[in-house]
């Protein structure tokens, strides 16, 4: 009893000091609310954003469609595409096999991968795949166009069996690339015997209550799903997202459909270590390696990259973990700020937005 007491009164503390007595609730939500509605209108593509402290919600709204033809609004139980946020999933299921000794985060691809003939992979390590700085590059083959729209996390990474070069030393260098979690998928299945998605669905998100997330399947049924838009040269809004873009239903790397609702029991499971060891999230939010200015994704000032997660480590401020997610019209950012116990959700059916100038803003009018 006393800890929870202890827990209520410092979440109240941590709100005294984002909320000056120049700034009320309602005058908070007022400047929130002005940063998304300036983009997001009715009738087009929308969005939805959650902010919480605790159990204590900050702001919640959505705007606009789901689905231009159905004319659905988005709403907290939408199924966005979450892209490259899905990659925090796939890390947490390499992180549950290495925490029960099943793998090790030292071990070589060349252990898990026989068929990859390059001498080279002896010296990548699953640590290396985990913080983008394998030095694998992204060599897959863009002739095919079937191959780009429809091909699976196994296809995706075939090129991988001939490659004769690395773009650099792995662990020298960070660079983005969405191949290397591909991988997860093949690994989970070979360490365990088990299908991918079905361990997904036993290990993670089962164990943190998760409703309704599911990775894509062209034939399959995704309760209230959010399709991405692109506006085309004459302002009218079409459909971007399977079968228009590119490595769309990889699924280890990008392809997990999640709402809000969901999502939020998946950062109380990870806050709370149902899914994981208080190890494990140590080592995905610690800042491997640097992000310079000048990478291929994810720069932003003071920031690294850990275990599926950008961390942000700015002088003075609390740390800031998060991830982006860029696929088709979806444009997503999953962050959180752990010793604040804050979560901040923003998923949107489309590209056209500074996301991250609209998220920095919000942390500023929070004090954060």
């Amino acid at each position: 009893m006393k800890k929870v007491l202890l827990i209520v009164v410092m979440q109240f503390a941590v709100l005294a000091t984002m909320f000056s007595q120049d700034m009320t609730r309602e005058e908070m939500s007022r400047r929130i609310d002005e940063v998304f509605s300036a983009v997001y209108h009715p009738d087009e593509p929308g969005a939805a954003v959650l902010i919480m402290q605790g159990c204590d919600t900050l702001y919640s709204r959505c705007f606009g469609l789901a689905d231009m033809v159905t004319r659905e609004p988005v709403s907290f139980e939408s199924n966005f595409c979450i892209a490259s946020v899905s990659k925090q999933f796939s890390a947490v299921a390499l992180l549950q096999l290495a925490e029960q000794a099943k793998v090790s985060l030292k071990d070589s691809l060349a252990k898990f991968f026989p068929e990859f003939r390059a001498p080279f992979f002896k010296n990548i390590r699953l640590h290396h795949i985990l913080s983008h700085t394998s030095g694998i590059p992204d060599a897959r083959s863009r002739d095919d166009r079937n191959f780009v729209l429809y091909s699976t996390d196994v296809e995706s990474v075939g090129y991988m069996k001939t490659l004769d070069h690395l773009n650099f030393e792995p662990g020298k260098q960070y660079e983005y690339i969405n191949p290397t979690f591909q991988l997860i998928y093949q690994i989970v299945e070979r360490v365990t015997g088990v299908p991918f998605e079905e361990y997904m669905q036993q290990n993670v998100f089962d164990k943190a209550g998760m409703k309704t997330c599911r990775y894509f399947e062209p034939d399959r049924v995704i309760p209230h799903l959010a399709h991405g838009y692109e506006r085309d040269d004459s302002g009218v809004w079409l459909e971007y997202d399977y079968g228009e873009e590119s490595f769309f239903a990889t699924k280890a790397d990008g392809a997990l459909y999640c709402s809000i609702n969901d999502f939020v029991r998946w950062e109380h499971a990870l806050r709370d270590n149902k899914v994981w060891s208080a190890a494990s999230k140590l080592h995905a939010y610690h800042p491997w390696i640097k992000i310079p200015a000048d990478a291929n994704y994810g720069y932003q000032p003071h920031t690294g990259y850990g275990y599926g997660f950008f961390v942000q480590e700015v002088p003075g401020k609390p740390l800031h973990v998060y991830h982006l997610g860029d696929n088709g019209g979806f444009t997503i950012y999953a962050g959180k700020i752990p010793e604040r116990d804050l979560i901040f959700l923003f998923f949107s059916t489309r590209p056209d937005i500074e996301r991250l100038a609209m998220v920095n803003r919000v942390y500023e009018i929070l004090g954060l």
